[in-house]
């Protein structure tokens, strides 16, 4: 019975040589004060001056880049198949006459990564979403053809202007044409004002532990409001970090779009399909949320066959020089074991039952 990571990330190489060029994040560079130690910058505000450049993004070492370190990391947490992606924040920063090219040469090389371990690694592709939606439908309908992809990785900007934009609708036929699931993973957080003037000295603590999966809450609930699975009905996405606070909070976002004077009288409640039904029907969620506290409000929003098992990989590592294994992948783990105590057969589902059969893994 295989265990499948569908959650777990890389910089290919092909994408560390584009963050090398740069000099304004995102960005891949060494300090005065750690010239042993490259650093990946990526989250906003992270190359803020007046921070020591020890806090500035994180260290970065072959586990982020070198597919050898990736499977090995599989075989110490016994791992069976892994669904790798390009972290955040994908191509969204490239100017638009780049990002085409940039796309193509980015998950070809990330194919390649998966042919050289058959069976045990497969993908979703990254889309130049700073290019015209013609250059991203383009790739789409290429990456249907590559042999590993089983979808894409977006982030909440999606053309720049969040998910619930019109422009995007063309991008959500040619993903529901081709059967192509989104992998819906944060990036951009909250304003760093909501966190308070004494933010920086707690570290990522608060944009990664709230501003992450509230990010992700506000960008799906955007998509529910503009009426984007009433017009793609078989769009299917799958959230990362088990939907960030969706689970919890989508009773509320019902009752409060059924009590909501002005969508009445716009005509937005008739006929629509409400949070409950789309949570069971086009969302799949990932059990990376680190308790079964978590983890039972993603099984009752949406399903135990809807649930996906994942590391987070190569993020959130053990602090401990001599650790082997890893305290985060342990936790989604022991959430999994503990919320399906009483169903084995459940628990080796969300482990990687279902992902071999939404993802179409078999060898």
């Amino acid at each position: 019975m295989p265990t499948v990571d569908v959650h777990t990330h890389i910089y290919p190489p092909t994408f560390v040589e584009l963050l090398r060029s740069r000099t304004t994040v995102p960005y891949v560079r060494t300090f005065p004060d750690t010239p042993n130690s490259s650093r990946l910058v990526i989250l906003p505000g992270e190359d803020d001056p007046s921070t020591p450049s020890t806090s500035r993004g994180r260290p970065i070492g072959p586990e982020y880049y070198d597919i050898a370190q990736k499977i090995a990391f599989m075989d110490m947490h016994k791992i069976d198949k892994s669904v790798i992606s390009l972290a955040n924040p994908w191509l969204d920063f490239l100017p638009a006459e780049e990002a085409g090219e940039a796309a193509q040469r980015i998950n070809d090389d990330v194919d390649g990564l998966c042919a050289k371990y058959p069976g045990r690694l497969y993908a979703f592709g990254t889309l130049p979403l700073s290019a015209p939606a013609e250059t991203v439908i383009k790739e789409i309908e290429r990456l249907a053809g590559l042999k590993h992809m089983r979808g894409v990785i977006m982030g909440t900007s999606g053309l720049g202007n969040g998910l619930d934009d019109p422009a995007l609708d063309p991008i959500y036929a040619a993903l529901e044409k081709h059967s192509q699931l989104i992998f819906l993973h944060p990036h951009y957080g909250l304003p760093a004002s909501v966190y308070g003037p004494r933010a920086n000295e707690y570290g990522h603590v608060l944009p990664l532990a709230l501003g992450f999966p509230l990010e992700t809450t506000i960008a799906v609930t955007r998509m529910l409001l503009s009426g984007v699975w009433d017009r793609f009905t078989s769009l299917n996405v799958l959230l990362a970090h088990s939907g960030g606070t969706l689970p919890f909070l989508a009773g509320r976002i019902e009752s409060c779009v059924k009590h909501d004077g002005h969508l009445k009288k716009k005509g937005n409640i008739q006929g629509r399909r409400d949070v409950w039904e789309i949570l069971k029907t086009n969302i799949y969620l990932d059990a990376v949320i680190y308790s079964d506290v978590g983890l039972k409000a993603a099984i009752n929003a949406s399903g135990a066959d809807r649930l996906m098992f994942g590391t987070d990989h190569p993020f959130f590592p053990p602090l401990e020089e001599k650790a082997k294994e890893w305290h985060s992948v342990n936790a989604n783990y022991g959430a999994i074991s503990s919320a399906f105590k009483d169903d084995q057969s459940q628990a080796q589902d969300v482990l990687g039952n279902n992902a071999i059969r939404i993802l179409k893994l078999h060898d």
